[in-house]
């Protein structure tokens, strides 16, 4: 693992399942990692086990996540890598939507990103250097009746991805995109007995991050779909 050519991270959008994983991959490769959320009471147990470092933010706040960054650059340094796991999740029929609901969950999933791509590409640029990684979803590819919020936000999600790995991948910093295409494995949502890795392990999601990561720059992915071997396509 300590083959990962960048020397810290920032995981913004921290919580049980892929974010958690990708801190302990980290971690064990010795790399300083601050691991970000809205409530990071809720990271105490991972805070305990990998000695990461929880920082509060609010990402569709654009002065919370710049405040992130300093506060992050003042703990490890300047974060080398950069990991949006935020969104914003609000269902329902959209003749029965709450408008400032579906703003706050379109602000988490892609205001939220923009604002932690703009302020990682401010630090990245000067040392020609970075990744900046995007979790992303089924819904970036297909929009879900009853989901278009989640639709909406994880598309803009997609395009911010696209144009900042074509913006920013010549000045050395890789950006990808990372299509999260079905459930995620969790405690309250175990594999049922008679389909076994029918959901995604996250620890396997966070391999796939850090496939990324060692990827040598003559041959950058900028977008990876993963999905688990047994759901129906």
């Amino acid at each position: 693992m300590a083959d990962i050519p960048y020397r810290n991270a920032l995981i913004v959008g921290g919580g049980p399942g892929i974010s958690a994983s990708l801190t302990r991959l980290l971690r064990s490769a010795g790399l300083p990692v601050v691991v970000a959320a809205r409530n990071i009471d809720k990271l105490a147990p991972l805070v305990e086990e990998t000695g990461a470092i929880a920082l509060a933010v609010d990402a569709s706040d654009a002065g919370q996540v710049e405040r992130l960054f300093a506060d992050t650059e003042a703990r490890i340094g300047a974060p080398e890598i950069v990991v949006y796991n935020a969104s914003g999740r609000v269902r329902g029929p959209l003749a029965e939507l709450d408008p400032a609901e579906v703003e706050k969950a379109i602000a988490v999933s892609a205001l939220g990103a923009f604002y932690t791509v703009q302020q990682a590409a401010k630090r990245m640029i000067p040392a020609s250097k970075g990744a900046i990684l995007l979790t992303g979803a089924t819904a970036g590819v297909k929009g879900f009746a009853l989901s278009a919020p989640f639709a909406m936000g994880k598309f803009a999600l997609r395009g911010l991805a696209q144009s900042a790995a074509r913006e920013l991948s010549p000045l050395g910093i890789h950006v990808a995109h990372l299509v999260v295409d079905g459930g995620v494995r969790a405690d309250h949502r175990p594999d049922p007995s008679d389909r076994p890795d029918s959901t995604l392990d996250p620890d396997a999601v966070a391999q796939a991050f850090a496939d990324l990561l060692r990827q040598h720059r003559s041959a950058w992915s900028w977008e990876l779909e993963i999905r688990p071997w047994l759901e129906k396509f």
